[in-house]
């Protein structure tokens, strides 16, 4: 292990740590509606999963913050709202912070030791059905969107919701060829595995799953079916796994699965803190607990399905109330990485996991662009 420590370390310091999904301009809104006077960022808020100290603990060279707002009347002017979050908090932190759109300037700013800091939306709903929205959205530095969350929207198929669609209609394949030619990344995570393919029929630039992980492992819809993985990399993809207990231990969701049952509680959400305290009081056999071996046998499953030019880590940190036994926070990452270095995993590997696969997917979205 002392020697996958040493490896690892110097792996991290020499190439970039790009993680795909990060919830703190949510969390942050919620904490103290984006008062960054209220918690400081550069000393540690104990609060969140994500600061300054503890990033940099992780070693994360690049960060990929969600723009997440509820599906309603408000949810574009919630989008800028975040975006504008985004770029102070960035201000606030020039020696530790730095805007990034390009892998030019990802590698830019890790090259001044500074957390390259890219903006995705989370779920269609954030363009409101405008194609026009959308083209503002990305001239704002918004570099993917997540083409639902977990509703469905008049155009295309959530994972969460009841299909109406059957994936995407002809006003969803129109986003994603209008994201093809802007240069946004299309984001797969969260939409049904019907959206996931007619997205891939359509996409003529390779797409993202910015916090997924595998279907075979765990069997619930937020993750993704094999035959889809395999697609993806004939599309020269990424999918990003994601550490969401829920989304990683089949143990745990078959716990919930029981629980709701037993208890009658069938509108719960296991992901909300307040439903899973409910769930736990009202049901007697312990909850399991996920774990840093969960998310390896995710990494490796992807690995084998996909290959490993076409995986990556979206760890989606602020976005649950908690995550695996040695994956607490976001200084976790390098224990990961001794996980996958102790299992075989070269330093090539070790390199495109990192942030080499979605590094050339921002270089081949770029090039795909008209």
């Amino acid at each position: 292990m002392t020697t996958s420590v040493a490896r690892v370390q110097g792996l991290l310091q020499d190439n970039p740590l790009i993680d795909g999904h990060n919830d703190l301009p949510i969390a942050f809104y919620e904490l103290c509606e984006y008062d960054l006077d209220a918690h400081d960022l550069s000393v540690g808020v104990p609060a969140l999963h994500t600061d300054l100290p503890r990033l940099r603990v992780g070693q994360v060279g690049g960060q990929f913050w969600s723009l997440w707002v509820p599906d309603d009347d408000h949810a574009v002017k919630r989008t800028l709202e975040q975006i504008d979050f985004v770029q102070k908090m960035v201000a606030r932190f020039p020696d530790a912070l730095a805007l990034a759109d390009t892998a030019d300037e990802v590698e830019a700013a890790f090259k001044d030791r500074k957390v390259a800091s890219l903006m995705g939306m989370e779920g269609g709903h954030s363009i409101d059905s405008s194609l026009p929205v959308l083209r503002v959205m990305r001239a704002l530095g918004v570099r993917y969107m997540t083409l639902t969350h977990n509703n469905n929207v008049p155009w295309a198929d959530s994972a969460t919701d009841e299909p109406v669609l059957g994936g995407l209609n002809d006003f969803g394949e129109d986003v994603v060829r209008e994201m093809n030619r802007i240069g946004m990344l299309v984001d797969l995570s969260h939409v049904s595995a019907d959206t996931m393919r007619d997205a891939l029929r359509v996409t003529s630039a390779p797409v993202i799953f910015s916090h997924s992980s595998a279907r075979a492992v765990c069997d619930v819809p937020r993750n993704v079916p094999d035959d889809v993985l395999q697609t993806l990399a004939a599309n020269e993809g990424v999918c990003m796994v994601t550490f969401v207990p829920y989304f990683v231990s089949q143990p745990f969701v078959d716990w919930v699965a029981e629980a709701k049952q037993a208890t009658g509680s069938t509108d719960l959400d296991p992901l909300r803190p307040a439903d899973q305290r409910k769930l736990a009081e009202a049901f007697d056999k312990p909850r399991p607990q996920a774990t840093l071996e969960d998310v390896v046998a995710h990494v490796e499953h992807v690995r084998e399905v996909a290959g490993v030019d076409h995986i990556g880590l979206g760890g989606d940190y602020d976005g649950c109330p908690e995550f695996p036994t040695g994956l607490p926070d976001v200084a976790s990452y390098p224990t990961l990485f001794y996980a996958l270095a102790d299992r075989g995993w070269s330093d090539e590997d070790l390199v495109k996991l990192a942030g080499g696969n979605i590094l050339r997917v921002l270089r081949d979205a770029d090039e795909a662009a008209g």
